[in-house]
């Protein structure tokens, strides 16, 4: 976790997506709502808004490493626990968009 991160409480969003660019495998989730996510997402994003995550397939296993955003990163929080519930062992948090430094994406997939 960057300094940034640590100071303010939460996950650094940056950090997380150049982990998940690097992990074979990873899912990298916007549980944001069509419509925020057609404003603008973090390239190579899935929506999979909150209200579908509770039967929506995420990825090929329950193994796979999932990083999960949202705008704040409280909806991102309850997905995880939710992927959590449904046996999902690598949901991690990634926070909100409204931290990411990078270009984002606008339209949907």
């Amino acid at each position: 976790m960057s300094l940034l991160a640590s100071l303010f409480g939460g996950p650094d969003i940056n950090d997380a997506v150049a982990e998940a660019r690097a992990t074979d495998g990873a899912v990298l989730i916007d549980v944001r709502t069509p419509g925020e996510f057609a404003e603008g997402h973090i390239e190579g994003a899935v929506n999979i808004p909150l209200d579908r995550i509770g039967h929506a397939r995420v990825a090929p296993t329950t193994a796979a490493p999932l990083f999960v955003y949202c705008a704040s990163g409280a909806r991102s929080d309850r997905a995880c626990r939710e992927l959590a519930r449904r046996g999902y062992t690598a949901a991690r948090n990634i926070g909100g968009i409204g931290r990411w430094r990078g270009p984002v994406v606008t339209g949907a997939r």
